[in-house]
């Protein structure tokens, strides 16, 4: 079995009268990308930062690394490397001088930062960059030192929060591979991101939070499976009648059928052939239909139906 890296139990923080965090848990194992979710307020960033020690809370237990997270615990915090959500560099300092400073906050040693810092530039695609300030960077650039300065002293546990908001779709690659890769290196990552497609592409698993609750977690197929809608089918059909609405609904794992204008939405809750069971139905009865088109359940869909399409602060 996986060593756990991290293990957050039944933790509380309360600001007040809000309760931000309630008797919420988690492992991360080690080798793996967790994926940490949830809306805006679900606290997320409040459970971050209890676990980086950098919050008192109210109750429950931290442990990194099998110890006991404290906020002088810098043995272990000098294994966390940290990728805030925003860009945190020194404006006067230039890509080289920034990364090398931050590495310098753990490692003393010259020879070595040396190495770890041109291993962190190699890493992030830097080094053309490596005399510019970072106001002559662009946002992509920016992300990208950021990540250099976070990662530079090899820590063994990376926290991504947001690495990759609003940046152009190159650079929003080269950070995705970055991070493939210094997991393959060994490196245990938390990734937060509200981009579902990047978490579902990158995540071995997933954790969503709302309310300061865990409220589920799995794989990436677990988390579909607990849908009720595995498969929606539309198609264009110009006649629908209540008897075909019927008949479909007959059809094994349909559960919903529904027309709308010109197109007849159909769900299913399961099966492996309903495309091909539902077109046999209207080929048999010889009844005309247009375009269609099949959906499988995205990790956007799992989302919305745990934690709701309200609109969040």
């Amino acid at each position: 079995m996986e060593s756990e890296i991290v293990k957050i139990d039944q933790l509380v923080k309360r600001y007040r009268e809000k309760l931000a965090v309630d008797h919420f848990s988690m492992e991360v194992r080690q080798g793996e990308i967790l994926g940490l979710l949830g809306p805006n307020g679900s606290g997320k960033t409040t459970t971050i930062n209890c676990l980086l020690s950098l919050l008192k809370y109210d109750k429950g237990n931290i442990t990194v690394f099998g110890k006991a997270m404290r906020p002088d615990a810098y043995d272990l915090k000098g294994q966390i490397g940290v990728v805030p959500q925003n860009v945190a560099v020194i404006h006067t300092l230039t890509v080289a001088e920034n990364i090398d400073f931050f590495c310098g906050l753990y490692i003393r040693d010259k020879k070595k930062r040396k190495q770890c810092v041109e291993e962190a530039i190699e890493m992030t695609g830097l080094g053309e960059y490596r005399k510019y300030y970072p106001k002559k960077l662009s946002g992509g650039l920016l992300r990208r030192l950021n990540i250099a300065c976070g990662i530079a002293h090899r820590p063994k546990l990376i926290i991504f929060d947001e690495p990759t908001v609003a940046v152009d779709p190159q650079s929003r690659n080269a950070i995705l591979e970055g991070i493939r890769e210094m997991n393959r290196q060994g490196a245990t990552i938390i990734y937060t991101s509200h981009y579902m497609e990047e978490v579902e592409e990158l995540c071995s698993r997933i954790i969503i939070m709302d309310r300061g609750r865990n409220v589920a977690e799995g794989t990436t197929a677990q988390l579909k499976a607990s849908l009720k809608n595995r498969e929606t089918i539309r198609m264009d059909l110009v006649t629908c009648t209540d008897e075909i609405i019927r008949d479909l609904k007959e059809i094994n794992h349909v559960y919903e059928v529904k027309q709308e204008g010109e197109q007849l939405i159909i769900r299913c809750d399961g099966g492996t052939h309903n495309l091909l069971h539902i077109m046999g139905y209207f080929e048999e009865k010889n009844i005309p239909f247009g375009r269609v088109t099949t959906e499988l359940p995205t990790l956007n869909d799992v989302f919305l139906e745990i934690t709701g399409k309200e609109l969040r602060d």
